[in-house]
């Protein structure tokens, strides 16, 4: 068969051909790929050459739309703004790379669909859409009866590995996906709340009095004793920052990569309720005993938002995850209400209802569904229909319900890429399926749920090189890497008017008549004419000239030593030291003032010889 292959030698390398272009027409035939010579007659080779060119992404792409790319003109530095241009190709470049792979992401999230109006999605059950759903869909419905309750559980961000927490310390982690048991722990003391750290090798449990760290096989590796009594925990994936807030009331952060504690900020609200972070930014939220939710950041040392949310305490928080950038915030307090808050003005609950069964727990899917369990049951939410401003306190439409009879309701976690909802409850967990909730595309750079042992290895040592420094977690995400904008509140004095070349001076440097005027609040009523303007700025002039002067005559001579000694010697009493030093003084100021005179007189300076008569002068 190779015999023949080479016979046929269908495919040949191209030959290379000389670069030599002597006339326009010359070279636009240089410039095509039609085969030239023998190889035009290989109708294969044409044929392969016609049709073939370098993958999109071997290439750079060129943006399309050439005002996408900011040319930075008016920055004099050449070096930065050579740097700032190329920052600005590279993120036009990006974005028209990230528009040709949203060509690889064909798979949508299935809604639960109605054929008519009188037939409501609530009313399908989980054995209905197990049946419906594939097999390995249908293994996500779950039920996990376990002692020592109620649970609690965190996915990792890839969604692949559980981690599960009871009350009374049963700890356990696993790959749910292929029922792999990781470790399982029986602590044997309180435990309230536990989570991954960068990935399933490392995970964080909230204990009685302190926080440990363990291993993916369960062997402990630290204890942090300066977290004391924690009660809540998450984890920053991109700032590798473990965040925790106890029963003193203090939020600390500790940097996971170095192992120091990085913040402590006290709340002084007592102890927290609830937490969780934003994953588009960062930022902490807390959820207070009075009612109240703060937003923190490592570097403000006070709630960068404070919010009266509840009549009561603060049950859960959670922050929407989906591409609408963390706008929305859901709060369930102790007065039976859950709340729907925009994060962009906070002027008020966009929409309001109440619950059964007291207070609620909360959480949001990647696809902005949210899941509210109260009393006995867990609701789910479409995104369209919270979002929409409503007055009266009535209930969104229901997507789905599932009774839960194991009470109380104590977490709720949606599964990353997948359509399941895990509930921690007294006697356990269970898991149902809420179809559209999920994410049904992945990034494999970001998180992988098939990654093996190497891609986790590259994607950890990639993380610690690449990650964020606390100082740059803002509410506004666009803040950091961006110019600050120009001041319009810059405008040029009388000097600059006059025709000296002084720079613009800021508004707050100007003088309080300047300010005026350029706030437009100046009483301009008194018109004065050019030459008392003129007479004016020469009085100002000498004025302002004599008073330098003053002030140079003033200053001379105050930074001697001998002069300084003499101001700290000066006291109510004779001393004989000081005296005898202004006497030197004294003497040496008269020499100085003969030689002068006999400067300008043109005679040479007699020196007198001491008399007898001197001792009479001294006494006097």
């Amino acid at each position: 068969m190779d015999s023949l292959f080479a016979k046929a030698d269908a495919i040949q390398p191209l030959g290379k051909k000389r670069k030599a272009v002597h006339s326009s027409k010359s070279a636009s035939s240089s410039k095509s790929t039609k085969p030239s010579g023998k190889d035009a007659d290989d109708h294969t080779l044409s044929s392969i050459v016609k049709r073939t060119s370098t993958p999109k992404s071997l290439r750079i792409p060129e943006p399309s739309d050439a005002s996408q790319v900011k040319k930075y003109s008016h920055i004099a530095n050449k070096k930065l703004r050579t740097e700032l241009v190329r920052q600005s190709t590279h993120n036009a470049q990006a974005k028209e790379m990230l528009a040709d792979a949203e060509m690889l992401s064909m798979g949508e999230r299935g809604m639960l669909e109605v054929e008519n109006e009188m037939e409501k999605t609530w009313r399908v059950g989980q054995s209905e859409i197990a049946s419906s759903a594939g097999g390995e869909a249908a293994k996500g419905k779950q039920e996990w009866k376990l002692d020592g309750g109620p649970y609690k559980s965190r996915y990792t961000k890839n969604g692949r590995h559980l981690a599960i927490i009871g009350k009374h310390g049963h700890a356990a982690t696993f790959d749910w996906q292929a029922g792999t048991l990781h470790t399982e722990l029986h602590l044997q003391e309180t435990c309230r709340d536990i989570t991954f750290l960068h990935d399933q090798s490392h995970f964080a449990v909230a204990q009685k009095k302190y926080i440990y760290i363990y291993d993916r096989d369960g062997v402990e590796l630290h204890c942090l004793k300066s977290h004391i009594e924690p009660t809540r925990l998450e984890f920053l994936p991109y700032h590798w920052l473990l965040a925790s807030v106890g029963n003193a009331g203090y939020l600390k952060y500790q940097d996971t990569s170095t192992g120091q504690l990085l913040v402590e900020h006290r709340t002084k609200l007592g102890s927290p309720s609830s937490m969780t972070q934003n994953p588009h930014n960062a930022v902490i939220h807390l959820g207070h005993q009075n009612g109240t939710v703060t937003l923190w950041t490592p570097n403000l040392p006070h709630p960068a938002v404070r919010l009266l949310a509840h009549m009561g305490p603060v049950a859960s928080v959670s922050v929407d995850p989906s591409h609408e950038g963390g706008r929305y915030m859901a709060t369930s307090g102790g007065d039976g209400t859950v709340k729907v808050w925009d994060c962009r003005n906070w002027k008020g609950a966009v929409r309001e209802w109440s619950t059964r069964g007291g207070s609620a727990e909360v959480t949001w899917s990647a696809k902005g569904v949210l899941a509210v369990g109260s009393g006995g049951s867990v609701n789910t939410y479409t995104s369209p229909t919270i979002h929409a401003p409503h007055q009266d306190h009535r209930q969104p439409p229901l997507y789905l319900t599932h009774p839960i009879p194991h009470r109380p309701i104590t977490s709720l976690q949606f599964a990353p890429f997948q359509d399941i909802l895990t509930i921690g409850h007294a006697d356990g967990l269970s898991s149902i399926l809420v179809p559209g909730a999920g994410e049904p595309n992945f990034d494999s750079t970001e998180a992988d749920p098939f990654e093996n042992k190497k891609s986790r290895r590259e994607r950890e040592v990639r993380g610690l090189l690449e990650k964020i420094q606390p100082d740059l977690i803002t509410l506004d995400t666009d803040f950091a890497g961006s110019l600050a904008p120009a001041t319009n509140l810059v405008t040029q004095t009388q000097a600059t008017l006059s025709g000296k070349n002084v720079p613009d001076v800021p508004f707050a440097k100007l003088p309080r008549m300047e300010r005026l005027k350029v706030s437009g609040k100046a009483d301009e009523t008194e018109v004065v004419s050019d030459e008392d303007e003129s007479g004016d700025d020469d009085d100002g002039e000498k004025k302002r000239a004599s008073k330098e002067e003053r002030e140079k005559r003033k200053m001379r001579g105050k930074g001697k030593s001998l002069k300084r000694y003499l101001r700290k010697q000066r006291k109510n009493v004779i001393d004989p030291t000081a005296v005898a030093i202004r006497e030197k003084l004294g003497k040496q100021r008269e020499q100085k003032r003969k030689a002068a005179l006999a400067a300008i007189s043109g005679e040479p300076m007699e020196e007198r010889k001491p008399s007898a008569l001197d001792r009479f002068k001294r006494a006097k």
